[in-house]
């Protein structure tokens, strides 16, 4: 199976996993644990823009959990908004004041619901870092996955905000 977390959309050789029940949600569930699921039975994880939803001190839990139902050799690929560049465009001196709100909302999420904070920044070094404390290996960053047109894909003043992430099971 492939899983898209955190979609309300359909898409073909895809199940979704989202907070919110919907009829384009096949599993309703928390990113933070994937107890549904059995170990070893999901070949692929996509996350775009949802990592940043859970507590720092909680996501290195949530992708010890994503290991564990990855098959041996299973990917994830992980999308979030890139903190490095997001913060650099804040304070770049060209930057119009107006334009400072939406990336401020990048930063911290949209707010227009109570699953639409953020709560941590994440960057190549931190993200890296993490996903391999947690097991994951053949960390790369990648410029787009080829998958989904999502904010993975996102251009703000002409700026690519994402910072995505493959990253794999060890076979062994």
């Amino acid at each position: 199976m492939k899983l898209h977390i955190g979609s309300r959309v359909r898409s073909e050789g895809w199940k979704t996993l989202d907070i919110n029940p919907g009829p384009e949600v096949d599993f309703v569930g928390d990113c933070r644990s994937l107890a549904q699921f059995p170990d070893a039975s999901i070949e692929t994880i996509y996350a775009s823009h949802v990592l940043e939803h859970i507590p720092h001190r909680l996501i290195h839990g949530a992708l010890t959990d994503w290991l564990r139902v990855l098959e041996p050799g299973g990917t994830a690929m992980i999308s979030v908004p890139d903190f490095e560049l997001l913060t650099r465009l804040y304070l770049h001196p060209q930057v119009k004041p107006e334009n400072r709100l939406f990336i401020m909302m990048m930063i911290f999420g949209g707010q227009i619901d109570s699953h639409d904070f953020h709560y941590v920044g994440l960057d190549q070094a931190l993200l890296a870092g993490t996903l391999q404390h947690v097991g994951f290996v053949d960390i790369a960053r990648v410029e787009d996955f080829g998958l989904f047109d999502d904010t993975s894909r996102m251009k703000y003043l002409g700026v690519p905000i994402s910072l995505n992430v493959v990253a794999r099971k060890p076979r062994a």
